[in-house]
């Protein structure tokens, strides 16, 4: 009898922590992508995609966990089933398509040019010059692009933000490919050594991945997605954490990131 009563408690403990872990949405993002994904001053996620994931959360009734994790390794994360999502400022591209789903877009961006003051470069066309040195981020699309459409071009592949810039800054390459962004906010930090290109070079649209199959999850991630702009969300998030950016595009004459 006590066997018993001992297998039915042991029965129910983990039925309740497996329901604990089903409530649970776990969203992986690489937190080093700031404004979107950073680490704040207590090591915990912050930024856009995590206000974001939160709102998202509590429209699905569920408790949430950010991991963070290398940006390389999300897709296999989720397709692992060790995150539900990724919410980490990605491009919903066909290349990506081919492993993993991606809910509707919510953010329009553009490949931009962190030019270094030191480079002879004024244009996008210029880059097509043979010799030209490109630098770009592993794993990124900046990194497809230059090597499908400047083929004459010299291409460093770096792994970090910081070291792309660093190469910018002290004129070892002309340009960096990445997003309007992030392109914005390091020629803010290194005006004097650099020159920013808005201009997109193509426009891409980032999404929420999915695993395949998963279409529950999918149908409610956007319907959260277009109620939350339509209730105002996007831009309120806009006026936390990107007033500079969208002055500076507005001044620029390009739409603004949640613009769609």
């Amino acid at each position: 009898m006590i066997l018993l009563r001992l297998l039915a408690v042991v029965t129910l403990l983990c039925g309740l922590i497996a329901c604990g872990r089903s409530n649970k949405l776990i969203i992986g993002m690489d937190a080093t992508y700031p404004p979107f994904e950073v680490l704040d001053a207590q090591g915990n996620c912050s930024g856009v995609s995590v206000d974001l994931g939160r709102a998202l959360a509590v429209h699905l009734g569920r408790e949430v966990e950010f991991r963070n994790i290398s940006f390389d390794g999300l897709i296999t994360a989720l397709k692992s089933g060790s995150i539900d999502c990724v919410i980490s400022s990605m491009t919903a591209n066909d290349e990506r398509r081919k492993s993993i789903a991606f809910s509707e877009p919510y953010v329009k961006n553009g490949l931009a040019l962190l030019i270094s003051a030191k480079s002879s470069v004024l244009s996008a066309d210029d880059l097509k010059s043979p010799g030209r040195k490109i630098v770009v981020r592993l794993g990124t699309t900046g990194e497809s692009y230059a090597r499908d459409f400047l083929k004459d071009a010299n291409i460093v592949a770096m792994d970090s933000d910081s070291a792309c810039v660093l190469e910018v800054v002290n004129g070892n390459v002309d340009a960096w490919i990445y997003d309007q962004i992030s392109i914005m906010r390091y020629h803010e930090q290194q005006p004097e050594a650099t020159r920013a290109l808005l201009k997109p070079l193509r426009e891409e649209f980032w999404a929420i991945g999915l695993r395949q199959g998963d279409d529950a999850l999918r149908d409610k991630v956007n319907e959260f997605l277009k109620k939350y702009r339509t209730e105002g969300g996007f831009a309120s998030l806009a006026d936390k954490h990107l007033m500079k950016e969208k002055t500076m595009m507005k001044q620029q004459g390009i739409p603004f990131v949640f613009d769609l």
